[in-house]
């Protein structure tokens, strides 16, 4: 089971390595969109699935990374890396000043505190001359696809190394004991507090890189496109669809569900709106722990897999 899963992996990502090379204009820039969404919700996953902290804030870091990029490229004639690298710093300073009194909040008390801070970061942005008030900023255009889409491929690869990385280490274990029991965490000597600033921290720089390099590839920001909280809101979804906890799960649930809104935005516009809608309500009562849990368990359980779920939800 183990060498197929490796060898499904490979073959996937050759494939994606490759779309440049062969893939059309339009399939690279779906490709861009979805690599990027892909690394939101690995970012989110590290917060939300293995911290335990359901983090409606994560856009303000994109937005901060985005605003990094363009301050650094329209106002002060800098590099796009030096862009990114102060964008990330925004990232990591407002993760220190806000994550330690808002990560004192749990349950829908964080979830609320969080879904406040992109609406406060827009106003703020808004007031400030360097970042372009309420206009915005228009950077210069580099028409190369490619590039961004393998900047796109590689910052997706780094934040599931990232992942992968916490499933095998002491802070991701202590991650994992602080959303499985955080009293149970402190009596086993975990730093919850550092901890947890550090989740947020690392799931904070992923962001800010994404939030970045989209910017830079469509040339153009304002408040509310940068601090969009409905953002937050797919990122949570795609996470949650595909598997919080897990390595590969928000990867896929990234790609499934950008494929399907891709083909109803297309097809059926007036339904693509109710879309995932619809996906958090089957998410919830039917898969409450994603596709991962579905195919690890489905092949004992089959069809009583579900119909547990159901029950559990009183339906």
């Amino acid at each position: 089971m183990k060498t197929l899963r490796a060898l499904l992996l490979a073959i996937a990502l050759v494939a994606l390595i490759l779309l440049p090379k062969y893939g059309s204009d339009t399939m690279i820039q779906f490709g861009i969109n979805t690599l990027l969404l892909a690394v939101l919700a690995q970012g989110w996953n590290i917060i939300g699935g293995y911290t335990g902290y359901p983090s409606f804030g994560n856009s303000v870091f994109y937005g901060l990374g985005a605003y990094g990029v363009g301050i650094a490229m329209v106002q002060w004639h800098l590099p796009f890396a030096v862009g990114l690298g102060f964008g990330v710093v925004l990232a990591v300073i407002f993760a220190l000043c806000l994550g330690i009194p808002v990560l004192r909040l749990k349950g829908h008390y964080f979830a609320i505190a969080t879904l406040a801070l992109a609406e406060v970061m827009a106003a703020i942005i808004s007031n400030v001359p360097l970042a372009g008030q309420n206009i915005g900023l228009v950077l210069p255009p580099l028409n190369n696809d490619p590039l961004f889409y393998e900047l796109s491929l590689g910052l997706l690869i780094l934040a599931t190394l990232a992942v992968w990385w916490l499933t095998r280490s002491r802070f991701g274990f202590g991650l994992i004991a602080i959303r499985e029991n955080e009293e149970g965490a402190v009596v086993m000597g975990v730093n919850t507090t550092r901890y947890k600033v550090l989740a947020f921290i690392l799931a904070g720089i992923f962001s800010a890189l994404a939030g970045g390099i989209h910017t830079y590839w469509i040339t153009f920001l304002d408040p509310e496109s940068a601090f969009d909280i409905t953002l937050n809101v797919k990122m949570i979804i795609m996470a949650v669809f595909g598997g919080p906890g897990t390595v590969l799960g928000p990867i896929v649930g990234s790609f499934i569900l950008s494929a399907i809104s891709e083909v109803l935005s297309s097809e059926v516009t007036s339904v693509a709106g109710l879309f995932f809608g619809v996906v958090i309500v089957v998410a919830v009562v039917l898969m409450p722990r994603g596709l991962a849990d579905v195919v690890r368990r489905f092949r004992r359980a089959s069809w009583r897999y579900f119909a547990e779920n159901i029950k559990a939800n009183r339906l």
